[in-house]
């Protein structure tokens, strides 16, 4: 680890290496790579870092653990490093999340994005249990409802009380239905933090975000209830994004279940993610639509299946490129980001694929 840490100053070069950042890697303790990964990638996504730190300095000693304190310590620790680089480990990080959500109380190896969903939709109710209460809004029992989030997409009250992890991640779906038949547009919207897209071999980021906002027809036994004709007339839906988030955060949905396998498959698919992207699945009163983003960070799976196999993360740090895989931190070149795209053949191997990607916007 000593040789690894000194290694990694000589190849940024001190002249180099950016002021006030520190690399360290994080000890696993028995598959808990899933949420290293997780939060190497947060902890480089600097909004989000920032808030965090914000959050350590304003908390007060008294306050109960929960898993924001936890993170926050984290994180401060990791800033405050008089060493540039080193390693540290997340213990009470770790054993407060096995504490509080049984999913993961215990040594197998769990799903990164499911990691992911719950700690932002924890983080975000913690923070309105505390708003609530400053507000003196009696007992806000801050954690009630935490543990049931890990699955599925976001829904709260955060259109009345957004915190930071909504500023930073949320952003609004449009779900449009138009009656073919009197050709009214009928639309409801939603919120994620993050957005799940389906994959296929030998495409990109962008062709499965045109696909996720694809039309779908509504006939025969799923037409749809139309309030004007009050009648069920065929339709066409899609789904389409109103309000772009500050940082998007993409899921690429590489486990499949096979039902004659009887377990969850990886698709190992090549799909292509570039440094920079655009939304072109945005709806026609969307605020921001033209917005950029920068890849900064890259979760990634290696391995063959969900509950086998291992996950590393890459990320953007002052135009450097770091892969952090548990306690170890190299410095990669920008063209080895490739090598994270998936495999062109179908073959069931063991690969080292994209599978959450955080991209940040310019503005």
């Amino acid at each position: 680890q000593g040789a690894n840490a000194s290694n990694l100053e000589k190849e940024i070069g001190s002249d180099q290496f950016p002021t006030n950042e520190h690399y360290f890697g994080l000890v696993n303790f028995g598959n808990t790579c899933y949420c290293n990964s997780v939060l190497q990638a947060l902890y480089f996504c600097r909004p989000f870092r920032e808030q965090v730190l914000s959050y350590k300095q304003h908390m007060r000693n008294s306050k109960k653990e929960t898993l924001l304190t936890c993170l926050a310590d984290l994180f401060h620790n990791i800033a405050t490093q008089k060493k540039k680089v080193g390693t540290i480990a997340p213990k009470k990080f770790i054993q407060r999340l096995r504490k509080e959500n049984e999913l993961f109380d215990n040594y197998m190896q769990q799903d990164a994005h499911e990691f992911l969903n719950y700690l932002l939709n924890t983080v975000a109710d913690l923070l309105q249990g505390e708003n609530k209460q400053l507000k003196g809004g009696g007992k806000a029992n801050a954690v009630n409802g935490a543990t049931n989030h890990h699955q599925g997409n976001f829904h709260d009250n955060s259109k009345s009380d957004p915190t930071w992890v909504h500023n930073i991640f949320q952003g609004t779906l449009t779900n449009e239905t138009r009656c073919l038949n009197c050709e009214t547009v009928s639309s409801k919207d939603e919120d994620f933090l993050d957005l799940s897209v389906d994959v296929e071999q030998n495409t990109s980021i962008t062709h499965c975000l045109r696909d996720f906002s694809s039309t779908e027809t509504l006939c025969s036994e799923y037409k749809y209830y139309c309030e004007v004709c009050c009648s069920k007339q065929e339709a066409q839906k899609r789904m389409r994004v109103k309000k772009l988030p500050h940082i998007l955060a993409l899921h690429l949905k590489r486990f499949k279940y096979m039902e004659q396998l009887n377990r969850y498959t990886k698709l190992s698919y090549r799909v292509v993610f570039p440094l920079e992207l655009r939304l072109f699945n945005t709806s026609d009163d969307a605020s921001n639509p033209d917005r950029l983003y920068d890849l900064i960070a890259v979760v990634i799976h290696c391995g063959t299946g969900p509950n086998r196999g291992h996950y590393i993360s890459i990320v953007k740090s002052h135009g450097l490129w770091l892969l952090f895989d548990d306690d170890i931190v190299d410095k990669i070149e920008v063209s080895a980001i490739e090598e994270f795209y998936g495999m062109t053949s179908d073959l069931q191997k063991s690969s080292e694929s994209g599978y959450i990607l955080f991209y940040q916007s310019r503005e």
